[in-house]
């Protein structure tokens, strides 16, 4: 009897980041405390530049300035939702981008980045199998 050893190359695991729920809760800004405190001292540069990067006007976020309720907000928290499959209503929209409108930012923001995020290769270490061979 022989003994001979395989060894076979990682397999990929992917990790799916499809839900239908948000990745982190609206008061989880301390999750990416760089983003946290971009979108608190900085907010409406934090706001045009997240816009871009989700395919908006650069500048659109600055109309939320002239109202009370933020519609731009409002529109792309909505439109995040419905991209993404996230479970929601207009209503809770309404009152987060009313009254937590950088923690919705930066909940958004997280969001893109765990969405964009599409395939995560996990455990990629080398597996031996010992194989016996009978003559």
């Amino acid at each position: 009897m022989s003994k001979s050893m395989v060894v076979m190359q990682p397999q990929p695991v992917m990790v799916s980041r499809d839900s239908d729920q948000w990745g982190s809760g609206i008061c989880d800004c301390c999750n990416d405390v760089p983003e946290c405190c971009f979108a608190y001292w900085c907010f409406a540069c934090f706001a045009c530049i997240k816009a871009k990067k989700y395919g908006e006007c650069l500048c659109l976020p600055l109309l939320d300035l002239c109202g009370i309720v933020p519609p731009i907000t409002m529109s792309i928290r909505v439109s995040m939702r419905q991209r993404y499959g996230i479970k929601g209503d207009m209503c809770h929209d309404c009152l987060v981008a009313t009254f937590c409108k950088a923690c919705v930012w930066c909940q958004m923001s997280r969001e893109m980045k765990a969405r964009d995020l599409q395939i995560t290769l996990v455990g990629a270490r080398n597996l031996i199998i010992t194989k016996i061979l009978t003559r």
